[in-house]
């Protein structure tokens, strides 16, 4: 079986072909778009209509949303161990992080990129803005706060959720105000660690190569 995967440079599409490579799955990318100016595959759209991406395809089932998907390919392929079965103590915290880095993190993000969803003029965007890199900043040191003195998220134990805070990490641009990801050793210290990754070194080349 091939999964197909709508797939743009930047997005968090990129965080879900890492997990593909991690759980070394066959799949096929199809070109997407983030630019908001351009069209998406009709087949995007009819799968997710909001026109975001990633969207995994396999056999005649479809689905949207990063955390989502991170969470059905690590339970589907858990023979590679990235992420905890039901009955284990650490599941808690590995579905609550995924949750919170797609509801909080990155909803700050969009406050900071997209500020035209959040505003009702264009007078008011500024303001969205601003609050984007404010929730940026408190969001971030909770995660931070979370890590602690701890290896990965999980405490000992690397799991995608590594991988998810890795991909966030990469979309942190101070030009536009937001904090640099040294203002958050625990977070850094992590992101490095999940860089080195042979998955990371692939997916994320050209953008390891331009730091």
């Amino acid at each position: 079986m091939t999964y197909k995967l709508f797939y743009a440079t930047g997005s968090a599409a990129m965080g879900v072909r890492t997990i593909l490579e991690e759980v070394g799955a066959d799949y096929e990318l199809i070109q997407s778009t983030i630019d908001m100016d351009k069209p998406r595959p009709p087949k995007q759209l009819a799968i997710n209509p909001n026109g975001w991406v990633p969207v995994l395809i396999w056999d005649d089932h479809a689905m949207y949303e990063c955390a989502a998907i991170t969470i059905f390919l690590c339970d589907r392929h858990a023979e590679a161990g990235l992420a905890p079965r039901q009955d284990e103590p650490e599941r808690g915290v590995f579905l609550q992080t995924l949750v919170y880095f797609s509801s909080s993190v990155q909803n700050a993000f969009q406050l900071n990129y997209y500020p035209d969803r959040f505003a009702d003029t264009p007078a008011d965007e500024a303001s969205a803005v601003r609050r984007g890199i404010r929730r940026l900043r408190e969001t971030w040191g909770v995660i931070d706060d979370q890590i602690g003195d701890s290896q990965w998220i999980l405490g000992d134990r690397f799991s995608a959720a590594d991988i998810y805070l890795f991909m966030l990490t990469t979309w942190l641009n101070t030009s536009l105000g937001q904090p640099r990801v040294d203002k958050f050793p625990n977070v850094q210290r992590i992101a490095n660690a999940v860089m080195a990754r042979p998955s990371v070194q692939k997916v994320y080349a050209e953008w390891i190569a331009a730091q």
